[in-house]
């Protein structure tokens, strides 16, 4: 019998990952890999720690080299060669030798799909400068690096906050470049929430990133040596939208998103999804049957809502691949879906996300609820405490976890994998009270962050506590029927508190009842939520109706206003250990 002969299109993450799998599974079948670039199976997401010289040899960038990789796995790996075309009815791909210009065929019986995603470069007036550059691949990024080190530029404007962006932006600063980061959208991390990038805003502010949030940028025009970044303001002030501003640069990154790549999928006549992505089954099986796709160009199920998503990260890419070389072999592998987990390092911050955030819930029309906890991520009084903001969604009804949000220092990679896992167990939050982890002093507590948003999600769905949120609280000063009441000490109120709200500390709280008023619900808040809550179970128990405001308010502070970002965590009386 004539073994299987199987092309891959596209040697990173998923088309390397099901080139080995297949391997492992078939030793007879033959595998022709094509890369357009001059490496396979690279780190896509260690690119920008190159160009910041974290990491400093070429080579680590790839795990494995063309030679090494086909050696291993008697793989046919083309580099430098590209598919042009896809023939489904004859089985046959078009490719090019980006070499030598020459052009062949090759047929198939099965064929794999793993193009990636494009980085977008809009169409804007000067963009056709060499100094305008991007980064996706590693040929990109030597060439950024090497105009670093040739041209020794003192001042980059980075366009886009997204990973990318922000990572690209911390190891230009991290090499010594004044760095601008414009971004469209109110907000850096798209995965994140406003209220949670907010925290990201103030850390970055406080490093010296200068962050220009809603601007978008209109042109390039060469300037002194330079280039000078055009843009315009898409929201602020009824002044301020419209207005257009520029600022100088030595060069530029775009880093303004990517596109799926699938021009050959719809040349050859595939179904395509949203923003022109592959559409595949479970089975990673596109609409023809003999081809399969996987990676940044596909559209699959996410995993908490069960709808089509897009979910570019190298994670989901490599299970991908995987199942689809276990189908070709016949193996019936099942992918269930992704839900996003994602972690990104800026300077000593952390933030990290899974599962759906609230924009995405509020789109779906959920009927869900939130919880904002503020915990150490080790015990307290083990030196070098810092706090960890964490966000965790669960459905109303049933309390199961829809997502969360972690922003804070070292510990948040752990959390953010104890959730994920959670959630892919269908977990309810209440049940993450229950959850034995790990405890010593220099790594967590008694009772871990995680344990922590537990406990809330539960008083919550038990009922022992009503919340308000931060974007709800000045409304309330309008209100005839509502008291904003602050349990923090006097020192802290002075410092700064919600307008219109009465102070009673919490110590205070029990003497001093009669001063408030019974015909009106009490919207109490303290600094991060706990002091508040004991005084809402005070109030409650003594006939008053309370609400306690979601992350006190040290969250509502860094919404509303540009304060500067404290990692320190804070005692029960709010004095910071």
């Amino acid at each position: 019998m004539r073994s299987v002969k199987v092309i891959i299109i596209g040697g990173v993450a998923g088309g390397a990952s099901a080139a080995a799998r297949l391997r492992r599974l078939d030793e007879k079948a033959e595998i022709i890999m094509l890369e357009r670039s001059g490496y396979i199976s690279y780190a896509n997401c260690g690119l920008p720690y190159y160009i910041g010289g974290v990491i400093r040899e070429k080579g680590a960038l790839s795990v494995q080299t063309p030679e090494s990789f086909g050696g291993r796995f008697r793989i046919d790996v083309r580099v430098r060669n590209e598919a042009v075309s896809i023939d489904p009815k004859e089985k046959a791909v078009r490719i090019r030798n980006l070499e030598t210009g020459e052009e062949y065929t090759e047929t198939y019986d099965k064929l794999l799909l793993s193009p990636g995603a494009k980085a977008i470069r809009p169409a804007l007036p000067g963009m056709e400068d060499a100094r305008i550059m991007t980064l996706r691949t590693v040929e990109d990024t030597l060439a950024i690096r090497e105009y670093l080190e040739e041209k020794k530029p003192k001042r980059a404007v980075v366009v886009g906050g997204g990973f990318i962006g922000l990572e690209a932006a911390e190891n230009l600063m991290e090499e010594g470049l004044e760095v601008s980061l414009i971004q469209m959208e109110d907000q850096v991390l798209p995965p994140l929430d406003y209220d949670m990038a907010c925290q990201v805003h103030a850390y970055l502010r406080g490093k010296g990133l200068d962050l220009r949030l809603n601007r978008t940028v209109t042109g390039f025009v060469p300037d002194e040596g330079g280039l000078r970044v055009q843009m315009k303001r898409t929201a602020g002030t009824e002044e301020a939208a419209g207005q257009e501003e520029s600022i100088r640069a030595d060069f530029v990154l775009m880093a303004a998103g990517v596109l799926p790549e699938t021009g050959l999928a719809r040349e050859a006549g595939l179904a395509l999804g949203q923003k022109g992505a592959i559409v595949v089954n479970e089975h990673m099986q596109t609409s023809d049957a003999d081809i399969y796709a996987v990676g940044d160009a596909v559209e699959i199920r996410h995993f908490i809502t069960g709808k089509k998503a897009l979910v570019a990260l190298a994670g989901p890419a490599n299970r991908q691949g995987r199942i689809a070389a276990d189908n070709i072999c016949g193996l019936g592998s099942v992918y269930e879906g992704a839900q996003g987990s994602s972690i990104i390092k800026l300077f000593d911050m952390t933030a990290a996300s899974t599962g759906i955030n609230e924009k995405q819930a509020k789109a779906l029309e959920l009927d869900y609820d939130k919880v904002i906890t503020f915990s150490a991520n080790h015990a307290t009084y083990y030196p070098g405490a810092e706090n960890l903001t964490i966000k965790t969604l669960f459905d109303r009804s049933t309390g199961k976890l829809l997502g969360a949000q972690i922003v804070g220092f070292d510990g948040v990679d752990k959390r953010i994998d104890v959730l994920a896992c959670a959630m892919r167990a269908g977990m309810r939050g209440e049940e993450l009270q229950d959850m034995d982890l790990a405890y010593a002093p220099p790594y967590s507590s008694a009772k871990d962050p995680v344990n922590m948003a537990g406990y809330v999600i539960g008083n919550v769905m038990s009922g022992l506590v009503e919340q308000y949120h931060w974007d709800e609280a000045d409304g309330l000063l309008e209100r005839k029927d509502a008291l904003l009441l602050d349990v923090r000490t006097e020192g802290e109120y002075q410092n700064g508190h919600i307008p219109g709200t009465v102070n009673i500390p919490l110590d205070e709280l029990r003497e001093r009842l009669s001063e408030l008023d019974r015909e009106k619900t009490l919207y109490v808040n303290c600094q991060s939520g706990l002091r508040s809550y004991l005084a809402c179970r005070i109030l409650s128990q003594n006939g008053f109706l309370c609400k306690n405001l979601a992350g006190g308010y040290r969250f509502y502070e860094y919404v509303i206003s540009d304060r500067a970002f404290d990692a320190a965590p804070a005692g029960p009386c709010g004095v910071k250990l």
